[in-house]
């Protein structure tokens, strides 16, 4: 009997595999169509977590510029984890790309760039798997990780060689104050060294670091935890002008904000029906919010009246792990689900008229489906460097790094996207 269902479960399995494959090369077909660049880069261990860095150098003669990734390894303990810094090629504005297809027999390759490779310039050793890994936004050689134990670790990237020198994880400081794991992490956008943490222990941690990290090998305790959750932290994000307030989600199916300055949520509200993974402020609104969660849809909230949600987008067919505001764009807003799909939304379409046949295709506001992932989506980040509007790096479970842009002509038509164009 478990032989047989263990068969009936395998065949399951495999026409699965085949729905994706099949689901892979119609979207392999029509990248030249619907992207201006695509590149894509099988790492050697998967990524739970991607963040562009902000330097780009530009090479006029060559027509690119060089840009870094920031990423890290997981690999369930078969090998040392590591933080990666990784370096990619990008066309510059107005360069005439070579719209090829992809070659059938390389997946690691792309188009709108000679060189499509992806090259791994640092490499840091990291205790256990690296459940997330951010910069800070004024000083962004300093990063924070997420660690399997309930330590943050904080690294200077310019203190440490490109490839390491000993066996051991050495970082510069650990913050200290949760008990257990987690993913939850963001940097204050308006206070430099002040970080936020969720974590499986139900706790939100705060720690003030200062814009550097002067001696290595210290321990901070956390300048503030707050309790209120009653599950899992999922996320947090900071307010884009106020340093004082946050925002987090949970698995209690709870969205509260939070004012460092007292020990209370400032608001508490049930958002979701399931738990909820995701949560970003606006970066253009003192007001607007945005949560992903798992009964698979992004809801858009204004802090002003929490108890009513402004709206649901519905199109993701599995549990919603991330959302990102653009950061060149008020109303552009991407999430990304464990049904290996990427959602650009435009919040200015919602309401918007549209024919039966456009309807079929999904809400009005939804404005392009990335499906070049055949594995659940890990994390995305938008490239905020000028000139770089709508590049977006992606990482999925089987080991796929991919940096792409959609074409221009989709995201500046006011037409809605054809049905065999939104789902790319």
């Amino acid at each position: 009997y478990q032989r047989r269902v263990h068969g009936i479960f395998m065949e399951e399995n495999t026409s699965e595999d085949r729905r994706i494959n099949e689901e892979y090369k119609i979207w392999k077909r029509n990248t030249p169509f619907l992207y201006d660049l695509v590149m894509t880069h099988a790492l050697e261990w998967p990524s739970l977590s991607v963040q562009w860095l902000p330097d780009k150098t530009c090479n006029q003669d060559h027509n690119y510029s060089t840009q870094s990734l920031l990423l890290g390894t997981h690999t369930s303990g078969e090998e040392q984890n590591h933080i990666i810094v990784a370096q990619t090629h990008l066309p510059l504005p107005k360069r005439e790309v070579d719209l090829r297809r992809f070659d059938d027999a390389n997946d690691n390759a792309g188009f709108g760039v000679n060189d499509a490779r992806i090259d791994l310039v640092q490499r840091i050793h990291h205790d256990g798997e690296v459940n997330r890994v951010r910069c800070m936004p004024q000083n962004p050689s300093i990063i924070v990780t997420k660690s399997i134990s309930s330590a943050l670790f904080v690294f200077d990237l310019s203190k440490h060689p490109s490839q390491p020198s000993s066996s051991e994880c050495i970082p510069d400081l650990r913050l200290e104050g949760h008990k257990k794991e987690g993913y939850g992490l963001a940097f204050n956008p308006r206070k430099e060294g002040t970080v936020a943490s969720g974590s499986d222990d139900s706790l939100v941690c705060v720690w003030d670091m200062g814009g550097s990290i002067e001696k290595t090998g210290r321990r901070m305790q956390a300048t503030h935890t707050f309790t209120g959750h009653t599950d899992v932290v999922e996320d947090v994000s900071w307010h884009p002008t106020h340093e004082t307030i946050l925002a987090t989600v949970a698995d209690d199916k709870t969205l509260k904000t939070w004012d460092t300055r007292h020990n209370k949520p400032s608001e508490s509200v049930e958002a979701h029906n399931r738990e909820i993974n995701a949560v970003s402020f606006n970066p253009f609104s003192q007001f607007v919010l945005a949560t992903g969660a798992a009964d698979k849809t992004v809801a858009l909230w204004d802090m002003r009246q929490l108890k009513n949600k402004l709206h649901s987008f519905l199109a993701h067919e599995e549990e919603v792990f991330t959302v990102q505001w653009a950061p060149f764009n008020e109303t552009i807003l991407a999430s990304s689900s464990a049904d290996r799909r990427i959602c650009f939304w435009d919040i200015s379409k919602i309401g918007s008229q549209q024919s039966p046949q456009d309807d079929a295709d999904g809400p009005p506001e939804l404005l392009f489906i990335h499906a070049g992932h055949t594995a659940k989506i890990s994390d995305i980040c938008w490239n905020a460097n000028q000139d770089d509007e709508w590049v977006m790096a992606s990482v999925a479970e089987d080991n796929i790094l991919q940096v792409w842009r959609m074409a221009e002509n989709i995201c500046t038509d006011n037409d809605p996207v054809e049905a065999d164009a939104v789902e790319a």
